[in-house]
């Protein structure tokens, strides 16, 4: 079938007028990148089935074709970047920005038409950046860090395979292909991080990761079957927007398919209560545990956001309000996230929790209306984050371990490129000036609209207590990042033998994140620099956010630089206090005592009941996996199996046994009196009698005189005449 094109406008429409253009646009305007797009995720899909039929006869035993493709993609999806910043500033954003979106008939079902094709617009062409950009520094990284593994090209193979989802996942320009890319990210996901599948540990992992995911995976499939009937019988990403938007749906079937979405995303993207998993996905190799936490699985969740907006907008009412659901779950997951990442030994799972918390800053951003903040942070976390974890698998690396405290310490003399590069990105993560973190996480808190000093920020409504929220997380960030890099880094090394810096492969990836850690977040000041021109403020938004009839009219909240100041008070107040405890208290009690200290024997948690109750509820991380594994799971094996397993046998299995006995009875009374009584008897048997004395009777008959035979001929004719005659005068 030809493909049939449309820019700006959902499958049925021809022009981009329908989405707010200002007129129609070829496709060759928008550039051959953005129009061949497909391209990007199919390179890494190439990769997958090469490896996974030749890796071990390929150079690199398939990491070589790994890195190739996923190389390839990235040069594709900056050259998607270059075409979309010129389509972009070729069109008046007074008339709308037309998205390009190329598709081709799929197939027909129950009389509704169902395309497969691509979207791409300022979201996507930045997510595709940031998914190949992470994903080529994983593949590189990995060829150092799992070498000499058993399964080193099965790894590589998935690793592509992993990368080619989310990239499918990003470009989906409809609800069906946006459900394809989500499951395959999670069976790549517990593919991946069940790599080490020999022991327990990593294999309970993938299995909680699997599961847990399917919970939310039942809020998605409801959601966008909400969706697609009450936008009118159809899974296209823009029509639906956009007749949201346009107030065309139904509030309630919106409001209903936002909370279900919702609930998909808190299972994505660990959100409070689903995050349970994202911890415990550490068990896999550290490159993983970078690519999901920076660019792909947990992600995915904020994208699907972002990419159905006007859902969540119109659903959840953020316009003008003060809370909501979504609000209220990136809010507390940010700050309950965040408390769990100081009870935890282990420097992955530390990460694991920042992440958690992070997420949470972009769903509480998307809840309050501020899109370009959250989508701002998830770009600026990516390197920061991914930079740590890689960080973190350096260190490991070393000293074979990933425990801070017994294993760890001192490692700044041994490993100075890591503890550098880790120590920026730490920076970064803590959201101070002037590094990457510092300026999506304060365009975060200025969108909540909460504060109201000094002429208040003009948002989309006033959060106030998202904004407290937002800060406190803030200081808790802070306070835990200085106790890893502490116990990391500092004191005198616990472990066995002698640490070494790693190799190039390993940190050169983290060099390059660094780097970006320091100056992604230059992509979008805010306006007020009064020495830069004008048209470096904002880039990011102007060229991400969506301005079209498929995403709704947000405002955009004012710089405030009072809140910016009170902000990194607050963070660098949380730094200083954990700074004070292990860099002064603990450092002076371990050089008094002669011995390397991680923790004050007689410090905070020994002083009162309250205290350590809140320790032991941070370390049993909130009794969630007691809840979850303890109590649900066990139930559902102990009492809730026996009693199915009960109503099977004793009323399923009685229903079918009872049915077959009575069966049994009814087949031999119909055998008996039916079939051997009535049909053998007095049809079969009496027919043939009555037919053995018919033709006695008619042999009889057969005498031979013609003038017999004559006299009954006449008498039937004579009897036949007469009925006709009858008839006829009737």
């Amino acid at each position: 079938m030809s493909p049939t094109v449309h820019i700006a406008g959902s499958l049925l429409a021809a022009a981009a007028e329908s989405v707010g253009g200002s007129g129609p646009i070829s496709v060759d305007d928008a550039g051959w990148f953005l129009n061949n797009a497909w391209l990007i995720p199919l390179l890494p899909t190439v990769s997958f089935a090469t490896i996974l039929l030749l890796g071990k006869r390929l150079p690199g035993k398939g990491a070589i074709c790994g890195i190739i493709a996923v190389a390839g993609s990235l040069l594709l999806s900056c050259g998607a970047g270059v075409n979309w910043i010129t389509h972009r500033d070729s069109v008046g954003s007074h008339d709308g920005v037309p998205a390009v979106h190329r598709s081709l008939e799929w197939l027909r079902s129950g009389g509704v038409d169902h395309d497969v094709g691509i979207l791409l617009d300022g979201l996507s062409v930045m997510m595709l950046f940031v998914v190949s950009f992470i994903s080529l520094l994983v593949h590189v990284y990995s060829t150092d860090y799992v070498s000499g593994d058993s399964r080193y090209t099965h790894f590589f193979a998935f690793l592509s395979l992993f990368t080619a989802a989310m990239l499918f996942f990003v470009v989906s320009d409809n609800l069906l292909q946006m459900i394809v890319g989500w499951e395959l990210v999670g069976v790549c996901s517990f593919v991946l991080i069940g790599h080490w599948w020999e022991h327990r540990v990593n294999s309970n992992a993938a299995l909680k990761a699997f599961l847990t995911n399917r919970v939310g995976d039942v809020g998605l499939l409801i959601g966008m079957t909400v969706l697609f009937f009450a936008a009118g019988n159809t899974f296209d990403t823009l029509t639906i927007t956009k007749r949201i938007a346009a107030g065309e749906v139904g509030r309630t079937a919106v409001l209903v398919a936002a909370v279900c979405l919702t609930v998909a995303v808190m299972s994505k993207s660990g959100q409070f209560v689903l995050h349970t998993w994202l911890p415990d996905a550490m068990a896999g190799p550290t490159p993983v545990s970078a690519l999901i936490h920076a660019a792909t699985m947990v992600v995915a969740g904020i994208f699907m956001i972002a990419r159905l907006y006007p859902v969540f907008w119109t659903g959840m009412s953020i316009e003008g309000s003060s809370i909501n659901l979504l609000a209220v779950v990136g809010s507390v997951t940010l700050l309950f996230g965040g408390f769990l990442a100081f009870t935890q030994d282990d420097i992955k799972k530390v990460l694991a929790y920042s992440t958690v918390s992070q997420l949470g800053y972009m769903v509480m951003a998307l809840g309050v209306g501020a899109w370009t903040a959250a989508i701002f942070h998830l770009f600026t976390h990516a390197f920061f984050k991914a930079c740590l974890f890689l960080g973190s698998g350096s260190v490991s690396h070393a000293v074979h371990s990933f425990n801070m405290k017994t294993d760890m310490g001192g490692l700044r003399k041994h490993m100075p490129h890591t503890h550098r590069t880790f120590v920026m990105a730490t920076i970064a993560l803590m959201g101070l000036p002037p590094l990457a973190g510092f300026w999506s996480k304060d365009e975060i808190l200025v969108g909540t609209g909460g504060w109201g000093l000094f002429g208040g920020t003009q948002a989309n409504g006033a959060y106030t207590s998202m904004l407290v929220m937002g800060m406190i997380g803030a200081a808790v960030t802070a306070a835990y990042m200085i106790r890893v890099v502490y116990l990391t880094f500092y004191g005198e090394y616990r472990g066995h033998g002698r640490p070494h810096e790693s190799g190039l492969r390993i940190l050169l990836p983290l060099y390059v994140l660094a780097f970006f850690a320091v100056v992604a977040g230059f992509l979008n000041l805010p306006k007020g620099f009064q020495w830069l021109p004008e048209s470096w403020h904002e880039r990011f938004g102007h060229y991400v956010e969506p301005v079209a009839a498929y995403f709704p009219h947000i405002g955009h909240a004012k710089p405030s630089w009072s809140l910016a100041l009170v902000s990194t008070v607050i963070a660098l107040a949380g730094a200083g206090v954990s700074w004070h405890y292990y860099f002064r208290r603990v450092r002076h009690r371990s050089a008094v005592e002669r011995m390397s200290l991680t923790e004050l024997p007689d410090g905070p948690v020994s002083r009162g009941v309250v205290p350590r109750a809140v320790h032991t509820l941070l370390v049993n991380k909130y009794y969630f996996d007691h809840l979850y594994t303890g109590v649900i799971v066990r139930i559902v094996k102990g009492p809730l199996a026996r009693l199915a397993y009960w109503f099977n046998q004793r009323v399923i299995d009685g229903v079918v046994d009872g049915t077959g006995r009575k069966s049994v009875v009814a087949g031999r009374v119909l055998y008996r009196y039916f079939d051997q009584g009535l049909l053998d008897n007095l049809i079969v048997d009496g027919s043939g009698r009555t037919s053995d004395s018919a033709g006695e009777n008619l042999r009889r008959m057969q005498t031979g005189k013609v003038q017999q035979y004559a006299a009954v001929l006449f008498a039937v004719s004579a009897v036949i005449a007469g009925v006709f005659i009858m008839v006829l005068a009737w």
